[in-house]
């Protein structure tokens, strides 16, 4: 891997722990925490040792990046005790959570300048996630502040911000070197096979789309906030 400066990781490692802290002041449920810490050493030791970095693996190593986040996430979403805390989580830190995504947005730019990301994932490129992390303090300013707005206004952000996430997470995933690469052959996305990048798809990205659907099934049952 090329050298990445102590300074875009020191703030990678911030941000993951600042998502999880937001998670945290969420759902202030201690098993989910230590689990979710757990999962970040297992991970972490693992992008250390290269393990998400083996190529002409089958099946491909990027699909253990991703697929534990979602499996995780689903489980959230079908099972009884997964909706009970998804339905608990609290609607102000989901909304404040999303702030993370302004630097990862800046740490995904600096690693595509270190060659480990095509530009296509950068805000250069077709990535405008970024403008998810900058509205979100401006929402909850407006919803749960000054009262301006309410609940259709923060689904309809949710909404659009979901869409923002799922654009981004269809090009990481079209960019990764496996057989079904469609994007970036040029500069492929091999970044997040990297300490401390691992964190990206293995835990920031399930705790955000967590927080957009917790927050979507919450004001679907809601007639105010």
């Amino acid at each position: 891997m090329a050298a990445v400066s102590i300074t875009t990781t020191i703030l990678f490692i911030l941000t993951t722990f600042l998502t999880l802290w937001f998670f945290h002041k969420a759902g202030k449920n201690k098993g989910v925490l230590l689990g979710l810490l757990i999962w970040m050493i297992i991970t972490g030791l693992l992008g250390i040792f290269g393990f998400y970095s083996v190529e002409n693996a089958m099946p491909p190593r990027f699909i253990f990046l991703l697929g534990p986040g979602m499996l995780f996430v689903v489980f959230l979403l079908i099972t009884k005790k997964g909706r009970s805390f998804v339905d608990m989580l609290d609607l102000k830190w989901l909304t404040l959570l999303h702030v993370v995504r302004v630097p990862v947005e800046i740490v995904l730019y600096y690693i595509f300048l270190e060659g480990l990301v095509p530009e296509l994932m950068t805000f250069e490129g077709w990535n405008y996630d970024i403008i998810s992390g900058l509205s979100a303090p401006i929402i909850f300013y407006l919803v749960f502040v000054q009262k301006w707005i309410g609940r259709n206004a923060l689904l309809l952000w949710n909404f659009i911000c979901l869409g923002l996430l799922l654009n981004i997470l269809t090009i990481a995933v079209l960019s990764a070197q496996t057989p079904f690469q469609q994007l970036a052959f040029e500069q492929p996305n091999i970044g997040v096979a990297y300490f401390p990048f691992v964190w990206l798809p293995t835990l920031v990205v399930p705790l955000v789309l967590v927080s957009h659907l917790a927050s979507i099934r919450q004001l679907l049952h809601r007639k105010t906030i």
